[in-house]
C-alpha cells in the first residue's frame, strides 16, 4: 500500500522520531513522509520518501508560527504549503493518509490540513482512508472544553480511526481527552513506541570507550534541546561534586535545538570526563551502556529508558503537565525517580546521584513497547479489509 504521513515536528525532534519509527515498521510498503519543521539530519529507511514543506517553527511560548527564513513571509510559506500538499495528493493517489497529532494538536496547521481533509472526503484530490496517530498524554489547552469540540468534530467529518501509542494499563487515552465517548470512529491502542537497543550495546560501546564494567557511565540529556539548559549545567555541575577522583564519565547530550550560546557554555564545562554533544545517532546505545540516566520527561526519552532498563532521574517540562504525569506513573512502578526544581542545585543533585546509583532497579517493567510493529499491523488489516469492501 502507499501511504502518506504528515508530521509537523515545532520545537523538538521527539513526534518527528516517533513518526520514524512508524515508518519503519511499515517496511515493504510505499511510505511518503511529509515533514515542515525545522531541517535535521537522521537516518531515513530506504523505503521511505520526504518531502520537506516550507520550513514552519512555533515560538518556545506557543503563542504563533514564524517562517524560519526571513526572507518570505509567514503568509507565503502557508499558501506554498497548501500547494505542495494539493499537488503531491494529486499526483500520489495514496490508499492512505496518516496524520501525526492532528487535530488533538497542532491548531495553528489547520490552514493547510482542513482544507485536505475536507477535499480527500470529497474524494478530491484521492479518496483515501484517514487515521490519526496521537502519543499517549495529550498537553492541556485553556479552554479545553472549545478545543475537544473543536476535536471530535474534526475528528468524526475527516477521520476513520485513532491510533492511541499507550498501554491503557499505564495511562489511558481519557485522563486527558476527557470528551472521547462522543467519537464516532473506533480507538485502538497500539502499546508504546519505542526503539530497541542494538544487541551487546553494554559491552560494545564501553569497549570501544574503553570505559571498565565496574567503571561508571552515566548520560544526561534534553531531548531536543530547546528548553534543557538548566538541568544540563545542573547536572555537571553536580557530577563535578560527586565524581572527585573517580573514573566515572558523564556524557551529555543537548539535542539539536539547542541554541547556539547555551551550547557554548555547555561545551565549555567539558573535560576529559566530561563529553558534551548535541546528538549522537548512538544515543540509545550509549543508555544502554550506561549505570544511570538523567533526562527530561518527554515520550521518546521515556521510552527509551524502558527499553534500556536503565536506572534514570526524570525533570519533567515545568510549562504543562504531560511529562509530569507520564513520569509519576512510571516512578509509581519504579521505573525512575523524579526531580523537582529544587533537586536541580548541584549539592543536592550530587546526593540525589549517589543514592540513586547505590539502590537496586526493577529492571523492564510489564510495559507494552512495540507499538511501531501494531501500529504497522492495524493499518496493514484496515486498509486490507477497506479495500474488500470498495
Amino acid at each position: 500500500m502507499k501511504i502518506i504521513f504528515y508530521c509537523q515536528h515545532v520545537l523538538g525532534v521527539g513526534h518527528l522520531f516517533r513518526s520514524l519509527e512508524i515508518c519503519k515498521a511499515l517496511t515493504g510498503h510505499e511510505v511518503l513522509l511529509i515533514i515542515g519543521g525545522p531541517h535535521f539530519e537522521t537516518n531515513i529507511p530506504k523505503h521511505v520518501r520526504v518531502l520537506q514543506l516550507p520550513e514552519l517553527q512555533m515560538d518556545t511560548g506557543f503563542k504563533g508560527l514564524f517562517s524560519s527564513h526571513s526572507q518570505i513571509s509567514l503568509d507565503q510559506i502557508k499558501e506554498q504549503r497548501q500547494k505542495n500538499l494539493f499537488a503531491l495528493f494529486e499526483k500520489e493517489k495514496p490508499d492512505l493518509f496518516l496524520v501525526e497529532l492532528y487535530p488533538f494538536g497542532r491548531k495553528a496547521f489547520r490552514f493547510e490540513l482542513d482544507p485536505l481533509l475536507a477535499a480527500i472526503r470529497n474524494q478530491k484530490p484521492s479518496p483515501c482512508g484517514v487515521v490519526c496517530s496521537v502519543r499517549d498524554i495529550l498537553v492541556e489547552k485553556e479552554d479545553q472544553q472549545k478545543h475537544e469540540g473543536r476535536a471530535v468534530d474534526t475528528l468524526n467529518r475527516f477521520f476513520d480511526a485513532v491510533l492511541v501509542h499507550s498501554d491503557s494499563k499505564l495511562i489511558k487515552f481519557e485522563e486527558t481527552f476527557f470528551r472521547h465517548a462522543e467519537l464516532r470512529i473506533p480507538l485502538f491502542y497500539t502499546g508504546y513506541i519505542a526503539k530497541k537497543p542494538p544487541l551487546n550495546a553494554r559491552q560494545q560501546i564501553r569497549s570501544r570507550l574503553e570505559i571498565k564494567d565496574k567503571d561508571l557511565m552515566i548520560v544526561a540529556s534534553a531531548g531536543g534541546g530547546s528548553v534543557g539548559k538548566p538541568l544540563l549545567e545542573s547536572v555537571i555541575r553536580a557530577f563535578q561534586k560527586f565524581s572527585g577522583d573517580s573514573s566515572a564519565t558523564l556524557f551529555v547530550y543537548t539535542g539539536p535545538y539547542i541554541v547556539e550560546q547555551d551550547f557554548a557554555h555547555l561545551k565549555s564545562l567539558a573535560s576529559q570526563r566530561i563529553r558534551v554533544e548535541k546528538f549522537s545517532s548512538d544515543f540509545l546505545a550509549y543508555l544502554a551502556a550506561a549505570d544511570l540516566s538523567i533526562s527530561m520527561g518527554g515520550y521518546n526519552t521515556s521510552m527509551n529508558i524502558l527499553a534500556c532498563g536503565v536506572p534514570a532521574l526524570v525533570w519533567p517540562f515545568g510549562l504543562n503537565h504531560e511529562q509530569r504525569l507520564r513520569a509519576h506513573r512510571l516512578a509509581e512502578r519504579g521505573a525512575l525517580k523524579i526531580l523537582n526544581d529544587e533537586n536541580l542545585q548541584p549539592d543536592r543533585l550530587a546526593e540525589i546521584l549517589a543514592q540513586t546509583l547505590s539502590e537496586p532497579h526493577p529492571g523492564k517493567l510489564d510495559i507494552d513497547l512495540d507499538g511501531a510493529a501494531k501500529t504497522a499491523r492495524w493499518l496493514e488489516d484496515w486498509v486490507a479489509e477497506r479495500h474488500r469492501y470498495q
